[in-house]
């Protein structure tokens, strides 16, 4: 994985975690790769995929059973999608309509490049 500066490693991380969780890799109660494997997989010192772990923990996305692991929280892949479209619409659409309007971009450009895709 390749990490950028704007960002701290564990975000990054979480931010995989729950996108291989959006993507269906993992389902609602099945086990993740524990603390050490995430951290080996990534390459990064395990102490950062701690706070990985322990930040999607606080966000209910993820639950440890003592002893068994780390295990996707039901119903955290729509938890993760109803967060993600707040910030798209609280932060990333007016900064998309802000550059739309600098660069005078139509809304029918746009529909044409979303259908090209």
């Amino acid at each position: 994985m390749t990490f950028h500066s704007d960002k701290p490693i564990y975000l990054q991380m979480a931010d995989r975690l729950c996108d291989e969780i959006l993507a269906g890799t993992y389902k609602d109660d099945d086990r993740i790769p524990s603390v050490r494997e995430y951290a080996v997989m990534l390459e990064v010192n395990t102490n950062t995929a701690v706070k990985t772990y322990d930040e999607l923990s606080r966000a209910n996305i993820i639950y440890n059973k003592r002893g068994l692991g780390y295990f996707v929280t039901p119903g955290a892949a729509e938890k993760i999608r109803e967060e993600r479209r707040r910030v798209f619409k609280e932060q990333q659409l007016p900064e998309l309509f802000r550059q739309m309007k600098l660069l005078d971009v139509s809304m029918e450009e746009v529909v044409k490049a979303w259908e090209k895709n």
